[in-house]
């Protein structure tokens, strides 16, 4: 837990019951994967979100509970999704559940963790809400496709690489937030810019995910450094290297990218180093920051507020 969960504690704590009820199934692989997947931890900034959203709007229902878990939902069903495509063995420093269960089982029970999310969704009732989700995994569910599509192509330009993680990234943050404002009964323009600070919170996240996969270590980042290279995954710290670095640095990390290489992951950090590309993939992020704030502006002012904006901050804070 850190200091801006504390804010909205004993909600957090009635969502987690919440999450745990509604993982129930007949179907006992259901429930093992699914408790797998959700006691492995995270910070759950997308429920969290949810709930400083709605409180922020001094929402005093019990709909926000709900709605955070169904946020939950839709994005540990991304990740179950996403680990079978990109073939990875650790997630938050743990085996995926594809490592430990198989591809099958794991793609099935993230259809459930789907359909679960949209039952609950349906009981809210507030079509509203319906029309922001429904829209969010659709646009999510593309943009893994185009990500996909990009795998392994040295001349993806920056303008795609960010289509890209606002689709399958950043529109989740934003609809949390969204739909946190819906359920407090909030105009469209305060909808509106916790939408936008939500989308630019995303943004931030990923580009710092981005930054540290060619900086961080793999016990900081519960995943194997260097799993972006070999998945041919052309980032932002690559894309930028590429337009400054002398030619042979060029051709060596667009071969890297082209043949999912990481057994040259030493000289493509360094290269992303000399040519000043983490930094600015990490000042890409302060940007995104800087935005986020500034639509928290037409937020009441108080103790949500705040804690909104520290889990902005908090984006390029981090180290994992």
């Amino acid at each position: 837990m850190l200091p801006f969960h504390d804010v909205v504690a004993d909600d957090f704590s009635e969502v987690n019951d919440l999450i745990i009820r509604q993982l129930y199934s007949d179907v006992g692989l259901v429930e093992n994967i699914g408790h797998y997947l959700i006691e492995a931890g995270g910070k759950r900034l997308r429920p969290l979100m949810v709930l400083l959203s709605a409180r922020a709007l001094d929402y005093n229902g019990k709909h926000h509970l709900d709605l955070a878990a169904v946020i939950e939902f839709i994005h540990s069903a991304t990740l179950l999704h996403d680990d079978v495509v990109d073939v990875s063995s650790l997630r938050r420093g743990r085996p995926t559940a594809n490592a430990e269960w198989g591809n099958a089982p794991s793609v099935l029970v993230g259809d459930f963790l789907y359909s679960r999310a949209f039952q609950m969704m349906v009981a809210i009732g507030n079509m509203d809400i319906m029309t922001i989700l429904s829209k969010t995994t659709n646009i999510i569910a593309e943009g893994e496709v185009q990500q996909l599509v990009n795998a392994k192509d040295p001349d993806l330009t920056e303008a795609g690489y960010r289509q890209v993680i606002e689709k399958k990234t950043a529109v989740l943050f934003a609809a949390a937030c969204e739909v946190g404002a819906v359920i407090a009964g909030a105009d469209a323009t305060t909808r509106q810019a916790l939408s936008q600070y939500g989308l630019q919170v995303g943004i931030a996240f990923q580009l710092v995910d981005d930054a540290l996969d060619y900086k961080g270590d793999a016990e900081a980042l519960g995943k194997n450094v260097g799993d972006d290279l070999a998945e041919g995954k052309p980032t932002l710290p690559l894309i930028r290297a590429m337009e400054k670095a002398p030619a042979a640095d060029r051709e060596l990390i667009r071969n890297a990218i082209s043949n999912g290489d990481a057994s040259q992951l030493d000289k493509v950090v360094a290269i992303v180093e000399a040519t000043g590309a983490m930094e600015y993939t990490l000042a890409a992020a302060r940007d995104a920051v800087t935005l986020a704030l500034a639509a928290l502006e037409a937020l009441p002012k108080g103790r949500y507020r705040s804690a909104l904006a520290d889990v902005a901050e908090f984006a390029t804070g981090r180290n994992h």
